[in-house]
């Protein structure tokens, strides 16, 4: 109502999804060209009492129709409402078109034809409580396009309710203020070019080529001349003022291009940037002082893109570049799962419920105050457990724990690692690996020999429950129990609980999610750590092929590096989903970043793409009921070397790995391949013990 006020409009009325108001002819031009806000302006031309269809085509045909179009001009009926006399809407319309055309053929013999696509004139008809309102729709389309779109994005944001946003968002008096705008997920640069026409004082209808009046008979040429004309001079007055900063990334380069003809076509070239960035890329740009701005973005939400899982981290994500680089900044974000907002670990000041076309969503404002963050309590303890009693047992076992860590102790803190095996099985009379993450501790208990009795080996384990507080400082409710056994076929994807509890860890550059309670697994094999850093280290500019991806760590370490693209294959939906999460969290979106679910030997036989960087990292064995083939690595490892460096570029790396003890690569493949055994390299020391290696690891080069 406040926008219509501004350009003129008196005794203003709101209702639902509608403003009625009072206006001459040029106040409605000006509404037309001038609105950011509106759908259409209809000129209202009679209201009628109807309660019946003959009725409905009597108030109709009574209306002086020549006024408004000639006899041989187009015509399109737009019908609303719903009553018990009214057949359907179609019917509405077929009784509000033969009252027009049988006016003019009693009058002059002739008669309007029907157009449904681009009429002369749009005649709007509403039906409600017993009233019919007639209008003329001046706007002929919908005011939202404004005629700078070439094409949407993924998931385009109407023109209005972007200016909707940046309106509640006070981006008028941010940008007034010397305040910059950053979309960090812009698209088809929407919110950019809406930002850009508000805060230079842009006529959002200035490009628009056609309107509902251009064949109206009330119209009036020279008035809409002179608007138009006066409109073109506050552009070029708004071109000469100093810009605010107006900045939008986005994952995906077909995005970027189209925001980028969006822009072009906008008249803002080189005023409104726009690069390819990953979320994980964002930050304040530093070649300026950018005290005081506006972050604004339409970020997915369940609905496009991605699912809500995955989702979450990627809001979380974004919260945390807030609080890094945009403390005294305003942020406003568009979301049809509120909740997903939570996340963001920030409290919102302000909310407004909206329609993204079809979809209830909110408009969630921030004010980047220290006091507004949502201070998490990471690691923080809870009530502590009673500690089991220390046995002579359970001291030695706590003994050798703490002798095994003094020795890791230069390594962990120069290579900054935080999750890694602090014991496995050093002692046979105690045959548990212990592991590390942050302060959380998973023992995993190796099925006693037959020849042990059942008493013997719960007393052992008892002292290693015992001693694992005292040599770690961890409480007993951070340590989490299993029994490790030798899993086959759907078997090793079993839960073991369902806590759906995770926990974030850091490895080198990475965030990665674990899951200590629900599996046998947690999520990420520390043995193949220093393999995940190489990548890492190798990905910069590469495309990178994981298969077998498991959780995707791997693949978040190359994306981490700077790979082009990434592709992980897994046949598990499972495991897909935590690897779309992992790379969620480390502001990485599926644009350049593709998940497949597929029979990893199937899926290369019929795959043609080739990349630069491969890691093979299949199970020893597996016999999915998903697939009709059994993989044994030891006897399938020529079969899917062959196919990965099929796929191979030249100059590129095949890095294949797989955790059977015993295995022999076949020397068939050291004859056909330039192969390096890195076993021992690929071990860091917390995996070096005497005895078969935990995994194989071998480097293949094309």
């Amino acid at each position: 109502m406040s926008e219509l006020a501004s350009l003129g409009a008196t005794n203003l009325r709101e209702s639902v999804g509608t403003v009625y108001f009072h206006a001459n002819l040029e106040t409605a031009f000006r509404a037309c060209l001038w609105s950011r806000l509106a759908n259409r302006i209809f000129l209202t031309l009679g209201e009628f009492e109807v309660n019946s269809a003959d009725a409905l085509y009597a108030a109709v045909k009574s209306l002086p129709w020549e006024e408004h179009l000639l006899p041989t001009a187009t015509l399109a009926i737009d019908f609303q409402g719903k009553v018990s006399w009214l057949k359907n809407s179609q019917f509405g319309v077929l009784r509000c078109k033969d009252a027009i055309v049988d006016y003019f053929r009693e009058r002059c013999g002739e008669r309007p034809s029907i157009d449904k696509a681009r009429p002369d004139i749009r005649i709007h008809v509403r039906l409600r409580k017993g009233k019919a309102l007639v209008s003329l729709d001046l706007s002929g389309e919908s005011l939202h396009r404004r005629g700078y779109r070439s094409r949407g994005g993924l998931a385009p944001l109407k023109e209005n309710l972007a200016s909707a946003i940046l309106l509640r968002s006070d981006w008028p008096g941010m940008a007034a203020r010397g305040g910059a705008l950053i979309d960090p997920m812009c698209g088809s640069g929407t919110l950019l070019i809406e930002a850009a026409w508000m805060a230079m004082d842009i006529a959002p209808g200035l490009l628009r080529r056609h309107w509902g009046f251009d064949h109206w008979q009330g119209h009036v040429p020279a008035l809409w001349k002179r608007l138009r004309e006066e409109a073109l001079e506050r552009r070029r007055q708004g071109l000469d003022r100093q810009w605010p900063e107006i900045r939008g990334y986005d994952a995906s380069g077909s995005a970027v291009a189209t925001a980028q003809e969006n822009i072009e076509r906008a008249g803002l070239r080189g005023r409104v940037r726009v690069s390819r960035r990953e979320l994980s890329d964002f930050a304040k740009p530093t070649h300026t002082d950018l005290p005081v701005g506006l972050v604004v973005c339409n970020p997915p939400y369940g609905e496009r893109l991605g699912d809500e899982a995955s989702l979450v981290h990627l809001y979380r994500y974004l919260g945390d570049a807030l609080s890094r680089d945009f403390i005294g900044w305003q942020a406003a974000l568009i979301t049809g799962n509120p909740h997903l907002g939570k996340a963001m670990a920030w409290h919102s000041h302000q909310q407004y419920r909206m329609l993204n076309g079809s979809i209830e969503s909110k408009l969630l404002l921030f004010d980047l105050s220290p006091e507004n963050q949502i201070r998490q309590r990471e690691g923080e303890q809870g009530a502590k457990s009673n500690s089991l009693p220390m046995t002579e047992g359970a001291r030695m076992f706590s003994n050798r724990l703490q002798k095994n860590r003094k020795r890791l102790e230069k390594w962990l803190k120069r290579e900054e690692v935080s999750c890694y095996r602090l014991y496995d099985a050093d002692m046979p009379e105690y045959a548990v690996a212990v592991d590390r993450y942050n302060d959380w501790l998973v023992v995993a208990e190796y099925a006693p020999p037959a020849s042990v009795p059942e008493e013997k080996a719960e007393a052992r384990l008892r002292d290693v429950l015992a001693g694992l507080p005292d040599a770690t400082g961890i409480s007993p409710d951070r340590i989490v129990l299993k029994q490790r056994r030798r899993q086959r076929g759907k078997d090793q994807y079993q839960r073991e609980q369902r806590s759906n509890e995770t926990l974030t860890v850091m490895e080198g550059q990475a965030k990665l999610l674990v899951n200590l309670k629900d599996f046998l697994d947690t999520g990420l094999f520390l043995d193949h750590r220093r393999v995940r850093l190489e990548i890492a280290a190798r990905a910069n500019g590469r495309s990178f092929l994981n298969l077998f991806c498991y959780t995707g760590t791997a693949s978040v370490h190359a994306a981490m590096g700077g790979a082009k693209w990434t592709t992980s294959v897994d046949l598990s939906p499972k495991y897909l989903q935590w690897t779309r999460e992992n790379l969620s969290l480390n502001g990485m979106s599926e644009a350049r970043h593709h998940t497949i679910e597929a029979d990893c030997v199937e899926w290369l036989k019929g795959n043609d793409k080739t990349f630069d960087l491969i890691l093979l990292d299949p199970p020893t064995f597996s016999n999915s009921k998903r697939t009709e083939t059994v993989l044994d690595v030891q006897r399938d490892q020529e079969l899917l070397v062959d196919e990965a460096m099929r796929v191979l570029n030249p100059g590129g790396l095949l890095i294949f790995s797989n955790n059977r003890r015993d295995f022999k690569l076949s020397e068939a493949l050291a004859e056909r391949y330039r192969v390096e055994n890195r076993t021992d390299w690929s071990l860091d020391p917390d995996f070096k013990r005497p005895g078969k290696p935990i995994h194989h690891c071998f480097f293949f080069y094309k």
